[in-house]
Formats: structure tokens, C-alpha cells, sequence
């Protein structure tokens, strides 16, 4: 079993694993149709459906075999402002997908990149990944932005890759590779 030393620290914000005790900080972000207005498949959930949802991700506390996710809540004095991840996608490539979710209402003041930079510190410093990627649908703007002020570069526009809400949709697909994180300028 591999995990981060918890909490993770930042200056703003704690990185811990999930607990039902989140349940109303995470419904107030998965309810709302501007934050799941990205997300394939995604509908606003209901407070039944994100306690399941919860459930899930107290359970992705550490990787245990190829596959896993490793789910974080990022907490501020405010409570869980948002979910930052890190899929375990290769053990030989040392390969990790991130994906991340934050409640709008904390926008614009860099939390969710100080969120995500530190989650990739351990994947990189810590776990010893050799590559981290992430995707998004091409009009995620917000999204593309976050994986660019990451040190992140755009790999790939797939076009047409997937169905969407009943339409083709393109796929962003940004990387950072272990030298690129070291090298990197960190986000002021």
C-alpha cells in the first residue's frame, strides 16, 4: 500500500482522504450543473447520490495495485472546497492521470492549483512517477488553464474522440513529465 503522509500541507489548504463526515461540503459542490457541465456522463447529484459518491472516495485513500484512484479533499477553514486525484495508470510506465473538481465559490484565488501542485509533488517527489497527464473537454476552458499553470503542455487535441451529451466532442490531453516538474517555474 503507497500513500501520501497525511494531511499534505500547503499554505492555504490541508490534503486528507475523504470521510462521510464531508457529506454536505461535496453536496454542495456536485449538486450544482456548473461544475458537472464537463463532466461525461455527469448530472447534478442529488444528496443520496453524492453520499454514495463520498462512500466511494473514502475508500481511495492510498494505491494498493495498478488502477487505483488516490482521492484527496482539500480543505480549507471553510471545509472540503474541493477533490483533487491521482489515477495509478501504469506501474512500469510510472504513470498517473489526475483529474480534479473545486466548488466555484473558491475560484480565482489559486487553491486549486496550490491543491494540485501539491498532490503532484508527491506522485513525483514522493511515489516517483515518471509522468502525470491530464484530459478535458475542449471548451473546459478552467480546466485547461489549471494543467497549464501546472507546467502541464497540451500533448493532443483528439477531435470528434467521444459522445458527449449526444454530440462528437474533442479531447484536450496535457502531460508534465518528472524533469519537466522538477525544472518547472513554480505558479505565483
Amino acid at each position: 500500500m503507497i500513500q501520501p503522509s497525511y494531511p499534505i500541507r500547503t499554505a492555504r489548504l490541508a490534503l486528507r482522504p475523504v470521510t462521510i463526515d464531508d457529506l454536505d461540503d461535496v453536496y454542495a459542490f456536485q449538486r450544482r450543473p456548473d461544475v458537472v457541465r464537463w463532466v461525461l456522463g455527469a448530472e447534478p447529484r442529488t444528496r443520496e447520490q453524492s453520499r454514495a459518491s463520498v462512500l466511494a472516495m473514502a475508500g481511495e485513500d492510498a494505491w494498493r495495485a495498478e488502477g487505483d484512484c488516490l482521492t484527496v479533499a482539500a480543505v480549507t477553514d471553510a471545509g472540503v472546497i474541493g477533490i483533487v486525484e491521482l489515477v495509478w495508470r501504469s506501474q512500469l510506465d510510472r504513470t498517473a492521470e489526475l483529474g480534479f473538481v473545486f466548488h466555484p465559490d473558491h475560484g480565482g484565488r489559486g487553491l486549486a492549483t496550490e491543491a494540485a501542485t501539491a498532490l503532484l509533488a508527491w506522485g513525483f517527489d514522493e511515489f516517483g512517477l515518471h509522468r502525470v497527464y491530464g484530459r478535458c473537454h475542449c471548451r473546459n476552458g478552467a480546466s485547461a488553464r489549471l494543467m497549464g499553470r501546472l507546467g502541464m503542455r497540451q500533448e493532443a487535441r483528439h477531435v470528434e474522440s467521444y459522445r458527449f451529451k449526444g454530440e462528437w466532442a474533442d479531447q484536450l490531453v496535457f502531460a508534465i513529465l518528472a524533469q519537466e516538474w522538477q525544472t518547472r517555474t513554480p505558479p505565483s
